[in-house]
């Protein structure tokens, strides 16, 4: 199998992913996963895409991240994992990736509902009421 890659995006978060196959190493940025994000509960959110297609350990990931915070980059990086299992084989992961937790077995219901969507909500600013109501001196 050669390369995969495929693009993750999260507020201003932008992960580019690529995927080979390999022992399940996952290197972010050139650092190991356990030491790019702290929390497990954000490693947690990166391998959402791998338990829920049973693939955990089936793939090496390489990972180049750029803005954002913590959780956006975290988000990022499921949706571009996603988006690269897909492409990988589109029949078997697509469908489990993306459907509701009815299709998911029992152990990843919760936390794997459509993994395959760009949640691009970004924070939001006053500047356009600033810019229509000018202050009166």
């Amino acid at each position: 199998m050669e390369q995969t890659h495929a693009l993750g995006r999260r507020k201003t978060a932008v992960a580019r992913v690529y995927l080979t196959e390999g022992t399940g190493n996952i290197v972010i940025n050139g650092r190991p996963l356990e030491d790019y994000f702290k929390e497990e509960t954000l490693r947690y959110v990166v391998l959402q895409p791998y338990t829920a297609t049973e693939t955990l350990g089936k793939f090496d990931t390489k990972v180049t991240l750029v803005g954002g915070g913590t959780k956006g980059q975290a988000e990022a990086v499921r949706l571009g994992i996603a988006r690269a299992l897909c492409e990988i084989d589109k029949e078997a992961y697509r469908s489990v990736l993306k459907h509701t937790a009815e299709n998911l077995p029992d152990r990843s219901r919760t936390a794997t509902v459509g993994l395959m969507k760009r949640e691009q909500t970004k924070k939001k600013t006053d500047n356009y009421v600033k810019n229509k109501f000018p202050r009166i001196a």
